[in-house]
């Protein structure tokens, strides 16, 4: 019976037939492209579809590109462990959205560019381009290992699926379709796994409801036991998820993510016109929305069947991110494919951000660091190069997965400063017009990485995380009828140093906020103490193009 402890199916026949047909399916886009499109071989038709994408496909795919296999299998356990605040995010994607349409969209678009990071050349010069560059390519062949390794384990531990085998096929499919399709098979691929990532989510609410007996009694279990107390309006930076941190600090994350990020850059830079490019900002607003919504739920809903059995207290499971895998075999195994579906979902999402990532990652080192040296090569070098990058950057990320399974419980800590590294780089263009701006962004960066490496050692208290209560009386091989609070933190409080209720407690979701902080306002100080303080530049910060400082006023000259 569900909700009761104990082991759960494996999976079947019809599952493992599933979940290859979405792999079949993920590869067969990309043949299908490479075929329609075998007289376009321009580097603008692979690496930005010839400019010539529409509004809807590109929203799912910018929806599904953060969408990884770790948020949709660790939303919903987020949900479950610490109730529905998450789903207060959805205010920070309509801001981030307005932000990012009607001011980086124009920016990038007009300007005509296929890497995010030659504005850095036009605007400052080109070091600070390769510096960028650089950083980015280091960032997300990092953190793209991370996507592919975390929830493959996950799966691996629950359903029984081959860990190296999930890590060598989804690296093997993305280089296929981005390989053969380009962006135009990425942006593809991604809707069908939006939708299957949606079909998962749905799949799980559905029967869920059924079990307990439809969807009111999922919200009245929910409210019963705390997980709809969401809005907690404490201005304290140090509590975990708040309505301050998450609209704050969420929106400058997730502003950082779309607004500059090449990977987001690179899909409403492929639409036909401006319009239908920030069409997909706002389209993609309401794919979030939907999304999280039923991530959350998804999480309301394992709470109604394990509220008096949990898995993770009742010893059934080892960590937080088994706990919507547990849920599907325990609850869908007695349905042939609906197990598979749910994998198909979670795979989708890792398929989704590796193919984005491996895409971004040809583009910039194409067009940053090959062109400006090659400026000769003929069209059909190009399309070579391009498809030997991707197979390159594709083989690198399953190295990654590699690296990444050897790590343990360093997992996380590198998952935190990948992506910490990402927000305070990303808000490091606006203070490049100080003399002090790359002193600015080393700082930034340095005090990023100790409150967050040092927060992962040394954990925020239950005080600060609110974890809320589950039970084990209802477990069938349960030793405890009493109520727990599980998750804590395994130091002790005799063991934290000072700082770490203060410094080391930040809220995570600030510490994009606090990058971008320290990054300019060290960055403006060292300026002042060296006597350069070009404030001139700051009226131009936004415009298209920058030419380089006039000789004789010592002026920088920006133009429309």
């Amino acid at each position: 019976m569900a909700g009761t402890g104990g082991p759960v199916a494996t999976f079947s026949v019809w599952d493992y037939v599933v979940f290859a047909g979405t792999i079949v399916s993920a590869a067969g886009i990309g043949l299908f492209q490479a075929i329609r499109g075998r007289k376009e071989t321009s580097s603008a038709e692979f690496l930005l579809g010839g400019r010539q994408m529409t509004a809807v496909p590109v929203a799912m795919s910018l929806t599904a590109s953060f969408m990884s296999g770790i948020t949709v299998i660790g939303t919903p356990a987020e949900a479950y462990r610490f109730g529905a605040a998450f789903w207060l995010f959805g205010f920070s994607y309509a801001i981030m959205s307005a932000i990012t349409a009607e001011i980086f969209v124009p920016l990038f678009y007009r300007l005509g560019i296929t890497s995010a990071y030659e504005y850095l050349e036009m605007r400052f010069n080109r070091l600070i381009r390769l510096i960028g560059t650089s950083m980015y390519i280091v960032q997300t062949a990092l953190y793209t290992g991370l996507v592919i390794y975390a929830p493959a384990l996950a799966l691996n531990q629950i359903t029984g699926l081959d860990l190296w085998g999930v890590l060598v096929a989804t690296g093997a499919v993305c280089i296929v379709y981005c390989t053969l399709g380009g962006l135009k098979a990425v942006i593809w691929t991604d809707v069908l796994q939006m939708v299957i990532m949606l079909a998962g989510f749905v799949a799980v609410i559905a029967r869920g409801a059924v079990l307990q007996g439809g969807l009111t009694k999922i919200w009245q279990d929910a409210a019963e036991g705390g997980r709809l107390d969401a809005f907690d309006f404490d201005p304290d930076p140090l509590k975990r998820h708040t309505f301050w941190t998450i609209v704050v600090g969420g929106s400058i994350m997730w502003t950082s993510i779309y607004s500059i990020n090449q990977s987001q850059v690179q899909r409403y830079i492929s639409c036909k016109t401006l319009g239908h490019a920030k069409m997909s900002l706002y389209v993609n607003m309401v794919g979030l929305w939907v999304t999280v919504s039923l991530a959350v739920f998804s999480g309301l809903t394992m709470y109604s069947i394990y509220k008096n059995c949990d898995p993770l207290s009742n010893g059934d499971i080892g960590t937080p991110d088994q706990l919507l895998p547990y849920l599907v075999m325990d609850i869908l195994a007695a349905y042939p494919g609906i197990p598979g579906l749910f994998v198909a979902a979670a795979y989708s999402g890792t398929l989704s951000t590796v193919s984005s990532s491996i895409n971004a990652l040809v583009a910039v080192t194409v067009e940053d660091f090959i062109f400006p040296l090659c400026k000769n090569l003929t069209q059909k070098q190009v399309t070579w190069l391009n498809m030997g990058l991707s197979v390159f950057f594709g083989a690198l990320c399953i190295g990654m997965a590699g690296v990444a399974s050897v790590m343990g419980s360093v997992l996380q800590v590198n998952f935190l400063f990948i992506h910490s590294d990402t927000k305070v780089k990303q808000f490091t263009a606006v203070v490049f017009a100080f003399q002090g701006g790359l002193s600015g962004m080393i700082i930034g960066l340095a005090l990023t990485l100790w409150v967050g490496i040092g927060g992962q050692i040394y954990p925020p208290t239950d005080e600060k995380t609110k974890p809320l209560s589950v039970s084990t009386s209802g477990c069938n091989n349960s030793q405890s009828n009493t109520t727990a609070s599980p998750w804590t933190s395994p130091v002790t409080l005799t063991q934290q140093p000072p700082i770490a209720d203060s410094w080391y407690s930040l809220s995570y979701v600030y510490f994009s906020l606090f990058g971008m902080l320290t990054t300019m306002v060290s960055g403006l100080l060292l300026s002042m103490i060296t006597g350069k303080v070009p404030l001139k530049d700051m009226t131009c910060m936004f415009h298209f193009k920058c030419s380089t400082i006039n000789e004789t006023t010592s002026e920088r000259v920006c133009a429309l």
